[in-house]
């Protein structure tokens, strides 16, 4: 077994990109704040400050490396075998029967310890 490290390579443009980015989604959000009493305008400065933090972390590699990693995730999902409508109802049946016995069973241990040691052990009767 290896024990590779990750190392993660960033150079000072990303840095910028990404440093950019957040004040572009910072200023949109103070300024959704700060016009509380123009509301077309407090929208706007919202949905364009958080574009320009989108088109700055785009351009950037952590951007793209995310981007990558979204496609590839749906195409994870496409890959995987649902069940069908009876099948999940069967599963959800197992697990709900399942919940009951171990209900059953926990309280009976339950019982049967509260008697042991009430009763048997310490001598308290109820």
């Amino acid at each position: 077994m290896s024990n590779n490290s990750v190392q993660t390579v960033s150079t000072s443009s990303d840095k910028l990109k990404i440093t950019l980015a957040v004040i572009a989604a910072v200023a949109g959000v103070v300024g959704f704040f700060v016009l509380s009493d123009q509301s077309a305008l407090r929208i706007a400065a919202l949905v364009v400050g958080l574009l320009v933090a989108i088109a700055f972390v785009w351009t950037s590699e952590p951007g793209q490396s995310f981007l990558t990693f979204g496609k590839e995730a749906v195409r994870e999902t496409k890959k995987v075998v649902w069940p069908t409508r009876k099948e999940a109802g069967q599963i959800t049946a197992v697990v709900f029967g399942f919940v009951l016995v171990m209900a059953l069973f926990l309280w009976g241990t339950d019982k049967i310890l509260e008697f042991v040691l009430y009763d048997l052990i310490l001598g308290w009767k109820k």
